[in-house]
C-alpha cells in the first residue's frame, strides 16, 4: 500500500511541478504572475482543442497515431500558455499595469473562459488517448517496486522533471541565468549593464507560463481520463504556494512537488471514516506548511531563501 500511495503522489505532483518551474522561472525575472491557476486552465482548453481538432481530422479511431495524439495536445497547450504569458507581460511590462491586479484577471478570465468552452466540448475519444497520455516504460502487470516508483508513468511526469531540471541548471549555471537573476533583483542596475530589462521578463513570463499550462494539461489528459473538471484552478494556487516553499528553486521543486502531492491524495489512503473534514484538514496542510516556510525564511533571513528583491514592481527606465 505504502508504493501504492507514493506512486500516486509522485503522479499527482506532476501537476504542482509543471506550475511551480513555470512560476519560478518567471518570478526570476521580478514578475508575480498571479495569473498561473488561470493560465493552467486555458493550457488544458488548448490541450482538448488540440486534441479535438487531431481526433476529427482522422476518419476512425484505427487511425490513430500515438505520437501525434501526445505531440498535438502539447504543441496547443504551449501555444495558449504562450498566449497567456504575452498577454500578461505586455499588460505589465509595456503597459505597466499593476502585476497583482493584472495576475487576478488573468486567473479570472482564464477560469472562466476555460470552464465555458471546455466543457461544451465533444470529448469522444479522449479516454483512448489519455491510455496513450498514461502509458509508461513498463505494464500493469509489472508489480516490482523499481517499476513502479520509476518506469510506470507518462511521458509528462518524466518531462516535469527534465524541464525543472533544466530550468535550475539554467538560472544556475549559465549567463542567460546570470541575467535573468540580475533583472529580478535590481532591474536598474541591470539595465546599466546593458541587459535589455524588457526581453527578458518577457520571454521568462512567456517560457514560464508555457510550462505551467502543461500541468493543466496533465490533469485533462492523463490524470483525470480526458474529462473535463474545473478544479484546474485550486491546484494552479497550490503551485504558487510551492514556489515559495521550495525557495524559488525549480530542483528542490520536485520533492515540494512530491510532498504536496502526497498530502493531497493522503485521504485516499486514510480510513477516514465518517468524518470528512479530516480529509480536508490534510488537504489545508500544503498551504499551512508554505506559511510556515515563509516565516521561517523570514526569521533566518539567508539571500538565498529569499524572493528576488524586485519581485511584483514594474520597472520604469526613467526614474534610474
Amino acid at each position: 500500500m505504502f508504493w501504492a500511495f507514493l506512486h500516486s503522489s509522485i503522479r499527482f505532483s506532476t501537476i504542482f511541478l509543471f506550475g511551480s518551474t513555470g512560476e519560478t522561472l518567471t518570478e526570476r525575472s521580478g514578475h508575480l504572475n498571479l495569473g498561473i491557476p488561470g493560465t493552467m486552465c486555458l493550457g488544458a482548453l488548448g490541450g482538448v482543442l488540440g486534441l479535438r481538432i487531431y481526433l476529427n481530422s482522422i476518419a476512425a479511431s484505427g487511425q490513430i497515431n500515438g505520437f501525434l495524439a501526445v505531440l498535438i495536445p502539447i504543441i496547443f497547450t504551449l501555444f495558449f500558455g504562450a498566449i497567456a504569458g504575452l498577454l500578461y507581460s505586455f499588460l505589465t511590462v509595456t503597459l505597466r499595469c499593476n502585476q497583482n491586479v493584472t495576475g487576478l484577471t488573468l486567473t479570472t478570465f482564464g477560469v472562466g473562459f476555460a470552464n465555458f468552452i471546455g466543457s461544451s466540448i465533444n470529448t469522444d475519444g479522449f479516454s483512448e488517448i489519455s491510455a496513450i497520455f498514461h502509458t509508461g516504460f513498463v505494464s500493469d502487470s509489472d508489480s516490482s517496486v523499481f517499476g513502479i516508483l520509476f518506469l510506470s508513468y507518462g511521458p509528462l511526469v518524466y518531462m516535469s522533471i527534465l524541464i525543472a531540471i533544466i530550468v535550475a541548471l539554467v538560472i544556475r549555471r549559465t549567463k542567460t541565468g546570470l541575467n535573468l537573476r540580475a533583472v529580478g533583483e535590481s532591474p536598474a542596475t541591470a539595465d546599466a549593464a546593458g541587459i535589455n530589462v524588457t526581453s527578458y521578463r518577457y520571454l521568462a513570463t512567456i517560457i514560464g507560463s508555457a510550462i505551467a499550462a502543461l500541468g493543466g494539461l496533465f490533469y485533462i489528459l492523463d490524470y483525470i481520463g480526458g474529462n473535463w473538471q474545473y478544479a484546474i484552478d485550486a491546484f494552479g494556487w497550490l503551485a504558487v504556494a510551492l514556489v515559495i516553499f521550495t525557495i524559488w528553486q525549480p530542483d528542490i521543486g520536485i520533492i515540494g512537488a512530491i510532498l504536496f502531492g502526497a498530502l493531497y491524495v493522503a485521504p485516499n489512503y486514510i480510513n477516514t471514516g465518517t468524518k470528512g473534514y479530516i480529509r480536508e484538514l490534510i488537504k489545508m496542510l500544503p498551504y499551512v506548511s508554505t506559511i510556515i516556510v515563509l516565516i521561517l525564511t523570514s526569521i533566518v533571513g539567508s539571500k538565498k531563501a529569499q524572493p528576488p528583491a524586485s519581485l511584483g514592481v514594474n520597472y520604469f527606465r526613467e526614474e534610474r
